[in-house]
Parts: structure tokens; sequence; C-alpha cells
């Protein structure tokens, strides 16, 4: 089972022992909004492009609340079973969905006061590390400073290229990953001027 299946059915446990009323990270999104997007992704390619389209953002929205009406029970086993055999995702599910299941998991773990981070394997590590790679540039490229994401072992990755001095942020792949993404409950350490900082913290990272 690859890691993003196993994020998935993770996700899913977590968000039914929550409960469909509990709150996320994304914005006002509950658990069943939360759920209710995850569907719109998979099942809904015409909706979906609103994702990444603007002007589609309205129609997205629309179907989203449509499928939201339907029961979390429903919604929670439509996420379980992923992708069906004739969505576009089901081929690439490891690598298309492994940041979402895992962003999303977390999103639902954070919300909950006393959050503590989870211990995985050095394997998923390196595997978020890999994805990490692939988006840092675009995360960051609003930041107004040079921007570097460095593990505890020594890897390094170039977010942000800028003259002048650098920011640096320290922690394991899955935090430098969820902060890539626009959160902020993570626990990563950082290493620069403390305007810099505050500004690199400040930027919008929306990928």
């Amino acid at each position: 089972m690859s890691l993003a299946q196993r994020e998935r059915h993770a996700l899913v446990a977590t968000m039914i022992e929550a409960g469909p009323s509990a709150p996320t990270l994304c914005g006002t999104w509950t658990v069943h909004d939360l759920a209710a997007h995850l569907v719109v992704r998979e099942r809904r390619p015409d909706a979906s492009l609103g994702i990444l389209v603007k002007p589609l953002a309205g129609y997205l929205d629309a179907a989203q609340d449509k499928i939201a009406q339907r029961p979390f029970a429903e919604l929670a086993e439509l996420v379980r079973t992923g992708p069906p055999w004739w969505s576009p995702l089901r081929p690439v599910d490891a690598f298309a969905n492994l940041t979402e299941m895992f962003v999303h998991h977390e999103d639902v773990r954070r919300a909950e006061p006393g959050w503590t981070p989870r211990e995985l394997a050095a394997s998923d590590e390196s595997r978020l590390w890999s994805a990490l790679r692939a988006v840092a540039r675009a995360a960051y490229r609003k930041a107004p400073v040079a921007v570097a994401l460095a593990t505890p072992d020594g890897d390094r990755i170039t977010a942000h290229k800028a003259p002048g001095a650098e920011v640096v942020l320290t922690g394991k792949p899955s935090e430098l990953l969820l902060h890539a993404f626009g959160r902020n409950e993570v626990r990563i350490e950082t290493t620069g001027d403390e305007a810099d900082i505050r500004a690199v913290l400040a930027t919008d990272r929306s990928v």
C-alpha cells in the first residue's frame, strides 16, 4: 500500500473520530466540508477545474455545496475508496494524492487543541521530502527574501532566491511540507534576521 493510500485511510479514520462538525485548518471548513471537497476533487473533474481556474471557482463552490448535502458517512466512504476507475487521478493516485491526503489528514489532526506531530517512518519522511522538492519554489515564490528549507540531517532545498540575507526553515520533511502548503501549525525552527523571518512566515504560500 502506498503512502498516499495509507494517509487516505488514516485521514478517513481521523475524520470519523473527530466528527463531521469538527473544525479543520482549512479556513471555515468543517470535517464534513473537507470530505465534500475531496469527493468533488476525485469524482467531479468538471467542477474540480475550479481549484486551479479562478473563473470556474463559482461552479466548483456550487458543486461542493450540493455534494455537502449528502450524509457524512457516505462522503467518508467515497473518500476512503478513492478515485473511481474512470478518474484520471486513479492511475497516478500514489503520486497525485500523496500531499493532498497527508496535508488534509494533518488539517483535521492539528485543528484539535493539544496536537502533537506523528512519528513517521524514515522512508515516509523521505517520500515527503521528494514531494517538498516539487512544490518548494512555487510555495515560496512570493517571499521577499531568499528562503532555504533544511532538515536536521543536513538535507537542503533552495526554495527562493533573492539578493541579500537568507532565511532558513529547519524541520522534518513532514513539517516543512505542511508549512509550504500554508499551514502554520507546524514544528520548525527559523534562522535569519528577525524581520526577514517574520516576513517569510507571513508570506502567502498557496501553491
